[in-house]
């Protein structure tokens, strides 16, 4: 049975999430869809997931601090910060696996959630690894 990857979405706008949300789907991934980030740090705590993907900016907290607080969590978990700006500082990047921002293709998005996404080679789909790849796009447009 082929593993079906798991994303924890956070996005405070509420339309972009729902749309976001339908195409992930239809592109094959479970979507854990929340829209706030104080919400969503707490539920990562209970919470599975294989990949996470994260506006950059929120009101309550930043998608890069939000970043922060779920790699102290859960280490090996890929983060993927997205975002309307072409490029951010280095130092909002320090917790971010990939960032995609203004000009970015969803295809590109798609690959890289996929890649990011893919359970490594003996080992089960629900289990963590510190082995995942590092897909440093810090400002891919």
């Amino acid at each position: 049975m082929r593993h079906r990857t798991t994303l924890f979405y956070v996005d405070d706008n509420p339309k972009s999430s729902r749309l976001l949300t339908s195409v992930l789907e239809e592109c094959g991934f479970r979507v854990i869809a929340r829209n706030n980030p104080i919400e969503a740090l707490a539920q990562c705590q209970s919470t599975c997931f294989d990949l996470a993907l994260l506006d950059y900016e929120m009101p309550l907290m930043s998608g890069s601090r939000l970043a922060r607080e779920i790699k102290l969590l859960v280490p090996d978990v890929p983060v993927v910060l997205i975002s309307g700006r072409a490029s951010l500082p280095p130092a909002e990047l320090a917790f971010v696996d990939a960032h995609f921002g203004f000009g970015t293709a969803l295809d590109d998005l798609l690959w890289t959630l996929r890649t990011l996404g893919e359970p490594k080679l003996g080992r089960m789909p629900d289990q963590r690894s510190v082995e995942r790849p590092l897909a440093q796009w810090a400002d891919s447009t």
